[in-house]
């Protein structure tokens, strides 16, 4: 159980920091100033490859290779692989959010112009963002999903080791109350 315990504890040590720090600016992000930078570019997609955009239709399928790599040599963004909205008439629009960040970039169909704009919220968005998952993408998924089950193993192990030396520790029970009770309370009492 101890080798159980220090195991899960190491493994989600940094984790748990994270989770924790960001618990408190995400409960107080209403009193973190932050000023988002708006950083906009603008291109031109070459005629050639202008024609080779597929018409519009209610599609989300990625723009093609060709047409990603000169975007993305265009402009200081790479869209390649990102769902596209093919339905507007006059534009292919690629939204491209990330953790504390919005960005996305619109192909006129007609001129071949190409307009970009990312929005910068900050590290502590960015930080709020890993900790809530939010436009982090799969390998964060799969991060935040072991780190959960590390948390779960050290709190269970460490639930069976205060039964263990909780004879001589006779605190040990009502405190293990209270860490039940004064959530509880709290939620029944203020909020509605």
């Amino acid at each position: 159980m101890h080798t159980w315990h220090w195991v899960s504890a190491a493994v989600s040590l940094v984790g748990m920091l994270l989770f924790a720090a960001t618990g408190i600016t995400l409960n107080h992000a209403a009193s973190i100033g932050a000023e988002p930078l708006v950083t906009q570019s603008q291109g031109k997609l070459p005629e050639a490859l202008l024609a080779k955009l597929p018409t519009p239709g209610d599609s989300t399928a990625p723009l093609p290779a060709e047409i990603a790599r000169a975007v993305a040599a265009a402009i200081p963004l790479d869209p390649s692989g990102r769902p596209a909205d093919w339905t507007a008439e006059d534009e292919v629009y690629v939204a491209m959010p990330g953790p504390g960040r919005d960005a996305w970039v619109s192909i006129d169909r007609t001129s071949g112009e190409i307009q970009a704009e990312v929005t910068d919220r900050g590290w502590i968005s960015y930080l709020n963002d890993l900790h809530k998952g939010r436009n982090t993408g799969g390998a964060w998924s799969w991060f935040i999903d072991l780190f959960a089950v590390a948390c779960l193993i050290f709190t269970i192990t460490g639930l069976f080791l205060l039964q263990l030396h909780a004879k001589h520790r006779p605190m040990t029970w009502p405190m293990v109350g209270l860490s039940l009770l004064i959530p509880l309370l709290l939620a029944l009492l203020f909020i509605h």
